[in-house]
């Protein structure tokens, strides 16, 4: 059975990706707190794949087991890109995600131009102690529109009652998590990570 450490804290990412990659009989998909990592993960990088690189790294380096990391940030037209990388701490560094929906809404007050995109990469270090460790990024975006008021049936997290995909008439955060987990940026770059551990 091949370890992978899942470098984040999210019990959301870990459940999205450990559904994506069941199918994948030997891999096991590891947390922090299961591989027994405590600490703050570093994230400063100022694009998405530098984040992910960073807190793939930072387990890399205590454990040399294979790992991954991502990051997301959405990105609205009209805010010229704004939260980008900085989305989950867009309302201050101890924000919650209600908080950042709150900014979020006040900065598009009275704006026509709705549309934003999500993105996620996923960074991968696979090595060993004896040697250089590879590293693999993954991308995933989906296009959609701000609405003007959360939009949730108690699903979804994040920017979610906010976000609605192109093509669909539904928020992300009322969606059924299968549909989601088919459409959404994430689940699009853990597709093509999913398809590279099947073919590497």
């Amino acid at each position: 059975m091949r370890r992978l450490i899942f470098a984040t804290n999210n019990k959301h990412k870990v459940t999205e990706v450990r559904a994506a990659l069941s199918s994948i009989d030997d891999i096991e998909i590891v947390t922090l707190a299961e591989a027994g990592l405590e600490g703050e993960i570093p994230e400063t990088a100022d694009t998405l794949h530098g984040n992910a690189h960073q807190k793939a790294l930072w387990v890399w380096e205590r454990t040399h087991t294979d790992c991954f990391a991502d990051d997301t940030g959405l990105e609205v037209d009209a805010l010229g890109g704004a939260p980008g990388v900085y989305s989950a701490r867009y309302a201050g560094p101890h924000c919650s995600f209600d908080d950042n929906i709150d900014k979020l809404l006040a900065n598009l007050h009275g704006k026509e131009n709705r549309k934003a995109h999500f993105r996620t990469v996923i960074c991968l270090i696979e090595g060993h102690s004896q040697s250089l460790p590879t590293t693999h990024y993954f991308e995933g975006r989906v296009d959609g529109q701000i609405l003007t008021s959360r939009h949730s049936n108690g699903q979804g997290f994040g920017y979610d009652p906010l976000f609605m995909p192109d093509r669909f008439a539904l928020s992300f955060a009322e969606m059924p998590l299968q549909l989601k987990n088919t459409i959404s940026h994430r689940a699009l770059a853990v597709k093509k990570l999913k398809d590279y551990l099947l073919n590497s």
